[in-house]
């Protein structure tokens, strides 16, 4: 079942349980995905790989506006983004721990051969295709940077 269809069945739980909060979240998400699939034609459809990527950026979009509110004293603003954070995750892959990520930053560099900062091109762009909607890559990148240190 594509995420889309999850999406959808959601939604009609939130509907009859009448979570107008999730609702909202989740028309966004739909809207998001019915977006992307049109600008790639008529009849497109996005694949499980693109349908992760785009909630991965719907959260940390999320997330950092959260911080925002948060810095700026808006704690009612905050709690909403965060509350759209938690449908949005629901729906991510369990995100790997930081001791996790370290272990497979560790292994990233040696696969790579990274002797020094300079290296951190090429161990990120790997590290992007490792870590991709499993794991923070702001994390990820300050554990590459700590490790070529």
């Amino acid at each position: 079942m594509s995420l889309k269809a999850k999406i959808q069945e959601a939604m009609k739980t939130a509907m009859k349980s009448k979570d107008k909060a999730t609702l909202g979240t989740l028309k966004q998400l739909k809207a998001k995905i019915q977006l992307a699939e049109t600008a790639q034609g008529k009849d497109a459809v996005l694949t499980t790989e693109e349908e992760l990527k785009l909630l991965m950026k719907e959260a940390k979009q999320r997330k950092e506006s959260a911080e925002t509110y948060q810095s700026s004293g808006r704690e009612d603003l905050a709690e909403i983004e965060l509350a759209e954070l938690k449908v949005i995750e629901s729906y991510l892959p369990q995100q790997m721990s930081e001791e996790e990520i370290v272990a497979g930053v560790k292994e990233l560099i040696a696969e790579v051969g990274a002797t020094s900062p300079k290296d951190m091109g090429k161990v990120m762009g790997a590290a992007g295709k490792k870590f991709a909607g499993v794991a923070d890559m702001k994390v990820v990148s300050a554990k590459v940077k700590e490790a070529l240190m």
